[in-house]
């Protein structure tokens, strides 16, 4: 029987300078436990951190790789050293408990590392980027995958665009409220009036930020035919609860991002 899967690899920018190297090692090896944590018992999922300074995940679902690198994006801690994925998601032909991540061979891992070398070539990098299987023959959506690709991928552009224009402060103000989900908890955490908070959310247009990664995770999650109910909002929730309770080690209130 197949499974349903999506994978990225993850790699961080300038992540060959100088007294850097070590330091940010230990903070993808704390990374993958913290995705461990996020995922036990809600979707399965393999993790390996290969080469120093890369991630890679493989997980059940069309929609939840990317939600972690989303995640994870929000709560990095190295603003000179940003990471970048490269996403794909599509069918493998065995359990995903019977891969070894180490020596697992298959198009998915070579249509995440084009992703992932896209980007890595790009003078302003976006941080996701698709690319999908050519697939030919069957019926299903996967007919379109590179219309889908092109979709998905201007939609990533155009929201890092908006991303790259926020200030320090409305990133931090956007970040917090993906994962508190009210003004006024962002307000009492920084010490901020709520109308502060709501001027930062409304010129770093943190709603229509959030709002396409919502997009994007509800149009996944449809062409995913063994779905199971709720599945990624259960994640979502689950990952929130984590962070909110180290809230402090996640995002300090004086995180700067640029």
């Amino acid at each position: 029987m197949s499974t349903n899967v999506s994978v990225f690899i993850m790699d961080i920018s300038n992540s060959s300078q100088e007294q850097t190297g070590h330091e940010l090692s230990e903070y993808l090896e704390e990374l993958k436990t913290n995705i461990a944590v996020w995922t036990q018992y809600i979707v399965e999922t393999k993790i390996s951190h290969r080469a120093g300074d890369e991630l890679v995940v493989v997980c059940k679902g069309y929609a939840t790789a990317y939600t972690l690198a989303y995640y994870i994006n929000h709560v990095w801690k190295f603003s000179n050293h940003k990471p970048y994925f490269g996403l794909t998601f599509g069918e493998i032909p065995e359990k995903l408990s019977d891969i070894n991540l180490e020596t697992w061979i298959h198009p998915l891992m070579k249509q995440a590392r084009n992703a992932s070398d896209y980007l890595k070539n790009q003078q302003n990098r976006s941080q996701f980027h698709f690319a999908l299987t050519n697939v030919s023959g069957k019926q299903s959506f996967t007919v379109f995958n590179k219309q889908f690709e092109t979709l998905i991928n201007t939609s990533l552009m155009l929201k890092q665009e908006q991303m790259n224009e926020q200030t320090d402060i409305q990133s931090l103000v956007c970040s917090l409220y993906f994962i508190l989900g009210q003004q006024t908890k962002v307000s009492d955490y920084l010490e901020r009036t709520t109308p502060t908070i709501s001027h930062h959310m409304r010129q770093g247009k943190t709603q229509t930020i959030l709002r396409a990664f919502h997009d994007i995770v509800n149009v996944l999650d449809s062409l995913d035919t063994q779905d199971e109910q709720g599945l990624n909002s259960n994640l979502q929730s689950n990952i929130k609860r984590n962070i909110q309770y180290h809230l402090h080690n996640y995002i300090p209130k004086d995180r700067r991002l640029k």
